[in-house]
């Protein structure tokens, strides 16, 4: 198994090397060079798997020789081995009438759905980097330097995956006053001697800015080992593939082998999706995938008119949902890359089908950067709509969802991104039920991105202000309580990537 960038100028890497160096050097993304194929059997195979057991089994089809699968399944029982439930990832009812589910993907030590990946990324770049020291008799030649840029949620889940980690160090860059403060706190309260958190004036979309010009600069990367923990990170998209197959073997157990799973996604940076995009490739049986954006909505708009654009004159709109709060979504360039090669390319090319899509690539990415936008052909789009559907949630439409279905006579309590995902869900429910002749056959699993507990401020507006009463400490999970009163370290920053480089250099050791 090998790995080819985007951008194409990188191409016949390993596992491990796509894994430790995180984003490629010429500035695409890192993707299969072909998909493997499923074991003709995986059906029944791997339908009664625990969680851990049937990643294992996922993530051996994309690693080469580089794990044996009995340590790729070593991997995954430590990493999964963390989470407060034996499911990891259970599948609950919402809504029966309307065959409506939610994925709980908040069970791992920060409730956040981005534990699932690093959890296992965390002790992925442990296990490479002590064989690669023990290969050559030291304890600490290999080092790396993780550093990574979060809404909230990837910071947490980064740092309890790394703290402490052999060999690691990890800068982690967040919006100042951005982040909810459970997240801030989650962050800022790991004292451990290799975590630095540093908070930026700005967005979310300018820390990942100066996390890529960072990754950017050859001499810095290679220096300082950078490694990158944000979705552009392969192996995150291939941990997540697993709770797209979990959800599936677990819907046809509860309801039938005949169900027809539609999976809707709340997406800011497309990785979650994404993965769910690389499941059905595989083969995982999937009646549609559906992005559902919040008023940061640059992925609907592309659905809808085929024109990839930033909302430049407005930015970044802050909305309940945080997490998904960015103009541009750096992991739909993977996905774009397929496009065109399945549907961009000019058959009187002498070049390959993966040059000519790298080519495109490369020219779409210049023209979002200087114009702040590119479009696509109308056979491209009519492409991607066969994949995906999406839709768009407001503010007021957040907080009105997480109020309903709290003020239910079995009340569940969504946190602000769940309640984007499940509001978008109501609004495609037309185009859900006539996928099948038979509408009962088809269910909807909406993704809970984090815990509600996270995000208070939202929670609590949406259900008081309808009149309703929730004792916010009774469903804080043990972890919270008291958090906000523990002691934190956290470095402040100018805006710009000479300023983030400089702080590196200073904490490094």
């Amino acid at each position: 198994m090998k790995y080819r960038s985007t951008r194409g100028q990188v191409a016949g890497q390993s596992f491990e090397s796509v894994v430790l160096e995180g984003l490629a050097s010429d500035g695409g993304l890192y993707i299969p060079e072909q998909l493997p194929s499923l074991p003709s059997d995986w059906q029944t195979r791997w339908a009664t798997l625990s969680f851990a057991k049937l990643a294992a089994e996922l993530i051996t089809l994309f690693v080469g020789s580089d794990l044996t699968p009995s340590e790729v399944e070593q991997l995954t029982e430590r990493s999964y081995a963390t989470f407060d439930t034996p499911s990891v990832t259970p599948l609950v009812d919402l809504d029966p009438s309307s065959n409506t589910h939610i994925l709980e993907l908040f069970h791992g030590p920060t409730f956040a759905f981005k534990d699932v990946a690093l959890q296992f990324l965390g002790n992925l770049f442990e296990f490479f980097l002590e064989r690669k020291n023990a290969r050559e008799g030291q304890v600490d030649k290999y080092k790396i330097t993780v550093v990574g840029a979060t809404s909230g949620d990837t910071g947490s889940a980064a740092i309890y995956g790394l703290r402490g980690k052999k060999n690691v160090s990890v800068f982690i860059l967040h919006p100042k006053g951005r982040v909810s403060p459970i997240q801030e706190a989650q962050m800022t309260t790991v004292l451990d001697s290799n975590v630095h958190n540093v908070s930026i004036e700005g967005t979310f979309d300018d820390c990942q800015d100066i996390v890529k010009q960072l990754f950017g600069r050859a001499d810095f990367k290679q220096e300082h080992s950078l490694g990158a923990v944000n979705s552009i990170n392969w192996a995150r998209i291939l941990a997540q593939i697993t709770y797209y197959f979990y959800a599936y073997f677990t819907l046809m157990r509860e309801k039938g082998k005949d169900a027809v799973p539609v999976f809707v996604v709340p997406s800011g940076n497309f990785g979650d999706i994404l993965a769910g995009y690389y499941a059905k490739s595989l083969g995982l049986p999937v009646g549609r995938l559906a992005i559902a954006t919040n008023a940061n909505d640059i992925l609907d708009r592309f659905l809808d008119s085929g024109v990839y654009e930033k909302n430049a004159e407005k930015g970044v709109l802050a909305t309940p949902s945080p997490a998904m709060d960015i103009l541009v979504s750096s992991n739909f360039e993977r996905f774009l890359w397929y496009l065109a090669r399945d549907h961009e390319i000019s058959s009187e090319s002498s070049e390959t089908v993966e040059a000519q899509a790298s080519e495109i690539i490369r020219q779409w990415m210049d023209q979002l950067k200087t114009t702040g936008s590119f479009s696509v052909t109308n056979a491209a789009l009519d492409a991607a709509r066969q994949v995906f559907w999406s839709g768009r949630c407001s503010n007021e439409d957040t907080y009105k969802t997480i109020a309903k279905y709290y003020g239910r006579e079995q009340p569940y309590l969504l946190d602000p991104h769940t309640a984007v995902g499940v509001h978008v869900a109501e609004k495609l429910r037309p185009q859900i039920n006539a996928l099948c002749e038979n509408s009962g056959k088809v269910h909807t699993i909406c993704l809970s991105t984090a815990h509600p507990a996270k995000f208070s401020e939202a929670v609590l507006k949406a259900v008081n202000e309808n009149g309703q009463n929730l004792d916010f400490q009774s469903i804080l999970p043990a972890p919270f309580i008291g958090l906000l009163e523990q002691p934190r370290r956290c470095l402040s920053c100018d805006n710009s990537a000479d300023a983030v480089a400089q702080l590196i250099v200073e904490n490094i050791n």
